[in-house]
């Protein structure tokens, strides 16, 4: 009845959209919108030196966007500067080096605009593997984060009274946010996960009384 690319792009598109669900649900509650934008800003940078030391996509747009992220935290530790100029400097900085680093590889002939929006219609069987892989892996570790990363988002001290550890939450979060963003890139674009994230999350909590109802 559907043509076989159409069938892996409605794959695809449900694989992203079930595990981008609960995670901006938190993105939204923890008002981590910039942070996550920040962290879609790197993914560029990722895709840049994946082709320029020929590693695999995703595994390097993931590492990348961790390490801004890891990065991110450290230097909010600091407080040498205010939390919306460190992400600006990142994310301005990090989507700069990358478009710099690809126009300088001129022996490789790349369509940047599917990398920064995206090309469903494209997606092949191994990225629908990665996808429903990197999600299950997503909706799991947020069932086991739940508890944690509610109680901090209400308030850290109370998370933990009692006992529980809201930094190492964290910390695991902003990485099933890298994770996120590297199987999600070729589906919507660097320039559009954040948007996956927010708007549906914030549309939802309209019609929500509490977080988990």
């Amino acid at each position: 009845m559907f043509d076989d690319f159409f069938v892996r792009a409605m794959l695809a598109g449900i694989g992203v959209a079930l595990t981008a669900g609960p995670l901006g649900c938190f993105v939204v509650w923890r008002r981590m919108a910039y942070f996550g934008d920040t962290m879609a800003h790197s993914a560029l940078l990722g895709v840049a030196l994946s082709l320029l030391l020929q590693l695999n996509l995703i595994v390097s747009v993931f590492l990348v966007a961790s390490a801004v992220s890891i990065l991110l935290i450290f230097l909010q530790r600091r407080q040498a500067l205010s939390a919306d100029a460190l992400l600006g400097i990142l994310s301005h900085s990090a989507l700069a080096i990358g478009l710099v680093i690809v126009a300088f590889m001129s022996w490789v002939r790349i369509d940047l605009v599917s990398f920064l929006f995206g090309d469903i219609l494209a997606v092949t069987r191994s990225d629908i593997a990665l996808i429903w892989g990197g999600g299950l892996v997503v909706v799991v570790s947020m069932v086991f984060l739940w508890r944690s990363l509610l109680a901090s988002t209400v308030n850290n001290e109370l998370a933990e009274a009692e006992g529980l550890n809201p930094e190492r939450a964290k910390l695991i979060f902003t990485l099933l946010m890298a994770l996120v963003i590297a199987i999600a890139m070729k589906v919507v674009g660097i320039m559009l996960i954040t948007s996956l994230l927010i708007i549906p999350a914030a549309t939802a909590r309209r019609f929500s009384a509490t977080p988990e109802v």
